[in-house]
């Protein structure tokens, strides 16, 4: 139940940087085909950082303590790239036209699911777990 809660906060999310970045695309028609869209992107981007991250991370560590993390907003905006990539792959109405738009996009997902794990999940989660 908690994968799903995450996969809709972060299609919430997607929502949001779509709205808000001129750059990021959704261009299927109706709601539904929105919708859907947004909840499949979703599922591309989870796997997408669960998968890459760690090992840009581990790789990357010493970039990672040079710029004191900051290499790190990079990453996922090229990370959130390579998310528009598989969508387009898959024939999916999503996507990103450059860097910059995935680096403000990168940042509003991140911001905007952590505000909604904070409120929707986390705390119902943990709860659920003691």
């Amino acid at each position: 139940m908690w994968l799903i809660l995450r996969l809709l906060i972060t299609a919430a999310a997607l929502f949001v940087a779509t709205a808000l970045v001129p750059g990021i695309q959704l261009q299927a028609g109706s709601t539904l085909a929105k919708v859907t869209t947004l909840v499949v992107v979703a599922l591309i981007f989870g796997v997408v950082n669960a998968v890459l991250k760690p090992i840009v991370k581990t790789v990357g560590c010493v970039f990672y303590i040079l710029t004191l993390g900051l290499i790190g907003l990079v990453v996922n905006a090229l990370l959130f790239l390579l998310t528009s990539w598989v969508a387009g792959k898959l024939h999916e109405p999503f996507h990103i036209t450059g860097f910059w738009p995935a680096f403000w996009g990168a940042i509003i997902v991140g911001v905007v699911s952590w505000l909604l794990s904070l409120t929707l999940g986390e705390r119902r989660h943990e709860k659920d777990a003691h």
